[in-house]
């Protein structure tokens, strides 16, 4: 009687699976549509499972993309020169057809037999990946280990989603740090998805498996437009949207507390005026107190930025002005529009915060709103104050549209400091009324908080009309 022989594929699989892990394949055909899946580049390899690394072309939703995934199968998805030779041509495909990038990684890092091989090719997909910045989307979905090396080349990517509570990205292990620092700590401290999730801000999401991670890949995917030349055009077919444009949300009507210091989850207002209630928040769990993230506005992608009040207030300290800036940047230069949410009181004061380069921080936010070409609407809620409600997208920095609240208050500084340096709080509280900022300029319109949507949904559409690509800054008509 004749035994069949496992297929070692087959045992491979097996192995993974009992772990909660997929297989380089099935992940990518959970990723993709069915039936898009194009393999590219099968015959560089020196054997058929392609030196640790597949590289396809495919679709998301119908739309093109190109996805390169680290077979830990096979040579640990180590990199060397065949292995980069082929997402190097992968990467050039990428930007001959304008397509997004998405690379799944689940590697042992540089393969160090490879020698020089490894070095160069990791140098070549890195000059490749960073000429591709601000030509198309690129995101990394890191499903087990990525050290070294690939710890930097996945964080090239504009996106970083991290799945399983065992994945980590690092760029020196816990050995290394032993040997050289004494200290004692371990991979999930050094780069496991809490970490950075919460502390260095790297992973814009974390997931508990690769089914949900990739899933939220296609998701993320979807708010993102193919390349720089963007989504907010009129020549450019919207998502389907069964929202009304003008439609109202009540609601909004009381989300502010009537008491002055009490906090509201600004996240409320987000989802309200979002089609279908839809947001996609990037990196929750990292500076709190703002939030950043994607929604649809009439079937259109647009980038919110908003200050959490129910967070220390919704101050704004370095964390939270780093990761506006480089949000700000990234919608600036994929063309997708920007709408501000302000109600902060200024920056977190101390001296950590000084040392920790506040003023640098927040100047670069200021500059990344101050340059910004794509339609930017602000809508102040209830305090705006200071340089730091400035450079959350005042008229005079270059938004091309404030609305306030009935209930907000812009200036220096607020009726009860203004009070404490001697001046009447009546007056000094009037003199930050929208009506009273509204006549030098500052403020376009005073809205009712039920009307958000409709209003920001037209200013965006009449704005959609300017070219961005010409390059032009805006210029603010009082100076």
């Amino acid at each position: 009687m004749s035994t069949s022989v496992p297929d070692p594929a087959q045992r491979q699989a097996e192995t993974r699976h009992a772990r909660g892990r997929l297989t380089a394949h099935e992940r990518l055909a959970l990723l993709l549509d069915p039936g898009s899946m194009t393999e590219l580049a099968t015959g560089v390899g020196p054997d058929a499972r392609g030196d640790g690394v597949v590289t396809v072309q495919g679709r998301i939703a119908g739309r093109s993309v190109c996805v390169f995934a680290k077979d830990f199968a096979t040579a640990r998805g180590t990199l060397a020169e065949v292995h980069a030779r082929k997402i190097v041509r992968l990467q050039e495909q990428a930007l001959r057809i304008r397509a997004p990038l998405i690379g799944l990684y689940d590697t042992a890092g540089l393969r160090l037999e490879a020698g020089l091989g490894a070095f160069a090719g990791f140098a070549g997909i890195a000059r490749r990946a960073a000429c591709a910045q601000a030509e198309i989307p690129q995101m990394a979905v890191v499903l087990g280990e990525c050290p070294g090396a690939d710890a930097l080349l996945a964080s090239l990517a504009d996106f970083v989603l991290m799945a399983n509570d065992d994945s980590a990205l690092y760029v020196s292990g816990a050995q290394a740090v032993r040997a050289v620092t004494r200290e004692e700590t371990d991979t999930a401290t050094l780069g496991g998805p809490g970490m950075h999730a919460a502390e260095s801000g790297l992973a814009d999401g974390v997931c508990d498996d690769d089914v949900q991670a990739l899933l939220k890949a296609r998701r993320l995917f979807a708010f993102l437009p193919q390349s720089r030349h963007g989504a907010w055009r009129s020549d450019t077919a919207p998502w389907p949207c069964l929202d009304e444009a003008a439609r109202e949300a009540p609601a909004l009507d009381t989300l502010i507390p009537e008491q002055a210091e009490a906090g509201y989850d600004v996240k409320e207002l987000i989802r309200e005026i979002a089609d279908g209630g839809d947001f996609m928040e990037l990196q929750p769990a990292h500076a709190a107190h703002l939030v950043i993230g994607f929604v649809r506005l009439d079937g259109r992608s647009v980038g919110v930025v908003a200050n959490q009040s129910r967070v220390l207030a919704g101050v704004i300290d370095t964390a939270a002005a780093r990761k506006a800036a480089r949000f700000v940047r990234w919608c600036d230069a994929f063309a997708v529009p920007l709408l501000n949410l302000v109600d902060t009181p200024g920056f977190l004061p101390g001296a950590e915060q000084e040392r920790a380069g506040i003023a640098r921080e927040a100047a670069a936010l200021m500059a990344a709103q101050a340059r910004v070409r794509v339609p930017l609407v602000t809508v102040v809620l209830r305090r705006a104050f200071g340089a730091a409600g400035m450079l959350m997208g005042s008229r005079s920095l270059g938004a091309d549209l404030v609305y306030a609240w009935p209930q907000a208050q812009i200036g220096l500084i607020g009726a009860v400091g203004a009070a404490a340096l001697g001046a009447s709080e009546a007056d000094a509280a009037r003199a930050l009324e929208p009506a009273a900022v509204c006549a030098v300029g500052e403020v376009d319109a005073v809205i009712a908080p039920r009307r958000t949507r409709e209003c920001v949904i037209r200013a965006l559409s009449h704005l959609a009309q300017r070219n961005y690509l010409q390059g032009e800054l805006p210029c603010s008509p009082r100076f």
